[in-house]
């Protein structure tokens, strides 16, 4: 199934180049669960074994898929992401104490939750909606958003660009390893926020007293 999907994706980088790229890292970026980033790794080695491609626009164009992307997630979260949560969050075990500890995280951290999203796999695609759902600012959501965007498509571009050929023969093996990789970061930050609920929580409380809409 993998080998596959992995054919289909480079028959469509290669049918469509740069617009693949855009559409599959802007459709991730804002929400939907597809392969962005496989297709600019993708279009990175089409771009450093056959020369069809140039890597400077794969960047460019990821970059921007991503930026438009999660700003469109962004917008999705703000207007109805939050509303979601307070009518439905109840039966996910998502009450108004944790609402509030996701608007103290995201108010006091949010930068850093959706610049180092960007290079995690689930973050990446729900770190923009979760951005909009908890009351992010958006022009520092933005600020943050667009560096991460700009820095994850040059970094992973330049990466398997200059590396070409002999990446493409461990690709199996490393997304194994950093699908893993990406797993453990995840459980572990899931971990840790449980542990520390009771002072978040504390914390949450103070930043927003009374009941989430007094606040």
């Amino acid at each position: 199934m993998l080998a596959f999907l992995g054919g289909q994706l480079r028959d469509w980088v290669a049918s469509y180049g740069y617009e693949a790229v855009f559409v599959l890292v802007g459709l991730e970026s804002l929400g939907v669960p597809l392969p962005g980033e496989t297709a600019l790794i993708t279009a990175a080695l089409v771009a450093a074994t056959t020369h069809r491609l140039d890597i400077a626009l794969v960047i460019g164009v990821a970059a921007a898929g991503a930026i438009v992307g999660d700003n469109i997630g962004f917008g999705i979260g703000r207007w109805g992401g939050y509303r979601l949560l307070r009518r439905y969050g109840k039966y996910v075990r998502f009450d108004e104490r944790r609402l509030k500890i996701g608007l103290y995280v995201f108010r006091r951290h949010g930068g850093a939750v959706v610049f180092v999203g960007r290079f995690i796999a689930v973050l990446r695609t729900y770190a923009a909606f979760l951005a909009g759902t908890n009351r992010m600012s958006w022009p520092r959501f933005l600020a943050f958003n667009a560096a991460g965007g700009i820095t994850w498509a040059v970094v992973i571009g330049l990466a398997y660009y200059y590396v070409g050929g002999a990446v493409s023969h461990v690709r199996g093996p490393l997304d194994i390893v950093l699908g893993a990789a990406a797993a453990v970061v995840v459980v572990g930050f899931l971990v840790y926020l449980h542990r520390t609920e009771e002072r978040f929580a504390a914390k949450a409380e103070q930043a927003f007293p009374g009941t989430l809409e007094e606040a």
